[in-house]
């Protein structure tokens, strides 16, 4: 299919996990019925943001992937006849948790997960204390509308990701996200910090000629003390801004995305024809040093 109605689900969430999940079922039922084929839902939707702290007892809110909340939502992507995108909390063994997304095709179907390889460890995200980095590689799927591929987060700082999985054959890259600014901030940091992380996904639709859905929570959790920044945005293959949520409210948009466009940005800026593969070897140092 050369156009696709895309949904994106920006939502607060509470501590009770049935509320957060069945809100989310609700707007996906209200993005089906302006016409998305594909919904995403932002990042571990099912909860607050628990990894503002190290807690033991919020391993509690971890599941397998598939497993129950997966199960739902496979009954509600068949019923609605739409792909949902679904980033959830995976418990893979005793003592072994992942921050995972899962892709539902529109018949219901599960088609598989992608694990979220860049972890980060910053104040107020301590995700490294919950999860393993993921071991599946990056990831496309094949859903009825689009080949899509999926990264998470803190991936999306991360240009490698963002190539590889475009060469793969993504047609859209999606970011289920989770990130927000200190309410101790000043707004000149919190505008800076905003538009450093739009204009790199904006990157990654110029350099690879692709669509980005980046589809973030918002809200004040942390008793306050973090406000999630909302403002999740779709950009064109050459990284303009086709639509921006607000900082503040919920939303559910729909957006019909033209993946032809893909092949004429590409064949006028072909930056995947000049790429010279042969001369990249040193990119997966950790670092070049001088010696």
């Amino acid at each position: 299919m050369s156009k696709v109605k895309v949904g994106m689900v920006q939502m607060t969430c509470t501590d009770n996990k049935e509320q957060n999940l069945q809100k989310a079922i609700e707007q996906v039922r209200a993005a089906a019925a302006q016409g998305a084929q594909i919904v995403c839902l932002q990042e571990l939707f099912t909860s607050l943001y628990f990894c503002d702290v190290e807690a033991y007892e919020n391993f509690e809110l971890a599941e397998p992937i598939p497993g129950p909340s997966t199960q739902t939502l496979e009954k509600i992507a068949a019923e609605l006849g739409v792909v949902i995108i679904a980033s959830l909390f995976e418990k893979r063994a005793e003592g072994l948790y992942h921050n995972t997304t899962a892709v539902i095709d529109a018949d219901g179907k599960y088609l598989g997960k992608y694990r979220k390889m860049h972890i980060p460890d910053d104040p107020a995200y301590y995700e490294k204390f919950y999860f393993t980095p993921g071991d599946l590689g990056y990831k496309v799927f094949k859903t009825k509308f689009a080949t899509i591929g999926v990264l998470i987060c803190w991936d999306q700082w991360y240009p490698e990701a963002a190539r590889i999985t475009a060469l793969m054959g993504a047609e859209i890259l999606f970011y289920p996200t989770a990130i927000g600014w200190s309410t101790a901030q000043d707004e000149p940091t919190n505008t800076e910090q905003y538009n450093a992380w739009q204009t790199i996904q904006r990157s990654h639709s110029v350099a690879n000629g692709i669509h980005v859905v980046s589809v973030n929570r918002c809200g004040l959790e942390q008793d306050g003390l973090m406000k999630f920044w909302g403002g999740s945005f779709v950009s064109n293959p050459f990284g303009t801004v086709l639509y921006q949520a607000s900082h503040e409210n919920e939303e559910t948009h729909v957006m019909e995305l033209d993946l032809k466009k893909s092949d004429r940005y590409r064949t006028h800026w072909p930056f995947l024809r000049d790429r010279r593969i042969d001369s990249y070897g040193q990119i997966t140092k950790r670092y070049i040093d001088e010696d």
